[in-house]
């Protein structure tokens, strides 16, 4: 593994006859803009979908209604509404605000995908509401997960969300691109998961800050994985991470003809992982970019597993741990909890016998959506818990007590923790 520092010539030399390659997230802001642009050009574009989620929206409505004073969303067709997060409702004031959100869509005739259907990320994706080449925003950090099918995603906060519900623009700063080389095809009991983790590693939490990441050398990577490296670009500090729409995606979503790779695009970095020489990945509490191999955490006491999230919460993710799992029993001092990302999946799990798999092993099944990712419930850590997680996040506190600790690795390595009550890697089982 290696990173490269490339040397990026000057916006005056980017910009003659504006006839110079582009990355992909130029390309697609500058559609969305309305002309080209390039990296540090401040711009005003046009959103071809904007997501809100259960805990935000509330606020959302609130700062269009009562701060900008406007009482109609800009487009109903471009939003998109989602109650995941806390899914389905664990208090009453969740339960309230739920309700209003609700309300609101059926008043302005907003798409809402109501408790259980799933994360908004997965939603999005399934529902064909997320395309190659669009420009999406939505009200969570891991929003950037619609690179995974070539678009420009990224997240927000209430207040530019709003603006966005009541005016239909926003502004961006173009940002510079890194560009991440993969080599090579994944080992036995190496995933996407893995990946992402050692992109963590290399780049450092903030090695990406508002930069996009484009991952090369995937073209025979299933959506399932490239959903998996896009979703934890917000991770290194990316405002987008994409991969592009090539392959056996192209396949099955047909990229529009204007979104290509150019071969001589700029980018600012380059970071080159050969896949052969990469081992399941760990990251140790409390920071995402504190990974290491497995084998350097191998043999710590866990009491939790848990199985889901917009990063792993899919079949392939239930389908690997079952495959480990078949025939065997989950450690008696470990809880396996698995949150599928959406009805569609847990669905694809229930024709086969992923799921008897999983439950006979001793597993919780639990509604799709978030579930215990953020600590809010349907699962929340006590002190002194330790977690290892599929999901994207470990820091202090995350998913319940602070005292508790959360290990980050893939579905394989999850399935192997939950059977040696201890973390493991898949050839130990």
């Amino acid at each position: 593994m290696s990173i490269q520092s490339l040397e990026v010539p000057s916006r005056e030399a980017a910009h003659p006859g504006w006839q110079r390659p582009m990355t992909l997230s130029e390309q697609i802001l500058s559609r969305a803009a309305g002309r080209p642009v390039a990296p540090g050009d401040m711009v005003v574009v046009a959103p071809d979908l904007v997501m809100g989620h259960d805990s935000l929206s509330p606020s959302i409505i609130r700062v269009m209604r009562d701060q900008l004073g406007v009482d109609r969303v800009f487009d109903k067709d471009k939003i998109a509404i989602v109650l995941d997060h806390v899914s389905p409702a664990s208090t009453v004031g969740t339960a309230n605000n739920q309700n209003k959100v609700r309300a609101f869509a059926r008043e302005q005739d907003i798409r809402l995908f109501d408790v259980g259907r799933g994360i908004c990320h997965q939603v999005l994706v399934e529902e064909r509401l997320a395309r190659p080449g669009m420009l999406i925003f939505g009200s969570d950090s891991h929003s950037c997960s619609y690179g995974a099918v070539g678009a420009f995603g990224s997240g927000m906060g209430t207040t530019d969300i709003a603006l966005i519900w009541a005016t239909g623009k926003t502004w961006v700063k173009v940002p510079p691109t890194l560009r991440v080389q993969v080599r090579g095809r994944f080992r036995p009991g190496v995933s996407a998961k893995d990946l992402a983790l050692r992109v963590c590693r290399d780049l450092t939490i903030a090695g990406a800050t508002y930069a996009a990441i484009e991952y090369h050398g995937l073209d025979w990577l299933p959506l399932e994985g490239r959903q998996t490296l896009a979703s934890m670009a917000v991770e290194v500090g990316a405002k987008a991470g994409i991969v592009p729409p090539t392959g056996v995606v192209a396949e099955q979503l047909l990229p529009p003809a204007w979104l290509q790779v150019q071969e001589d695009a700029v980018y600012e970095q380059e970071l080159v992982i050969d896949l052969a020489e990469l081992e399941p990945q760990v990251a140790r509490p409390n920071q995402v970019d504190d990974v290491c191999d497995l084998s350097e955490v191998a043999g710590t006491d866990v009491s939790v597993v848990f199985l889901g999230t917009c990063t792993n919460g899919r079949y392939e993710d239930m389908r690997a741990a079952a495959r480990i799992l078949s025939g065997r029993r989950i450690h008696p001092n470990v809880r396996l909890m698995i949150t599928p990302a959406s009805n569609l999946e847990m669905q694809r799990a229930m024709r086969d016998d992923t799921l008897s798999i999983l439950i006979d092993a001793g597993a919780t099944l639990t509604t799709p959506g978030c579930g215990m990712c953020m600590g809010r419930h349907q699962g929340t850590l006590g002190d002194g818990d330790v977690c290892l997680s599929t999901g994207n996040r470990n820091f202090r506190g995350r998913m319940g007590a602070p005292s508790s600790r959360i290990y980050l690795a893939s579905p394989e390595v999850a399935a192997a923790t939950a059977i040696s009550g201890r973390i493991a890697g898949p050839e130990e089982v």
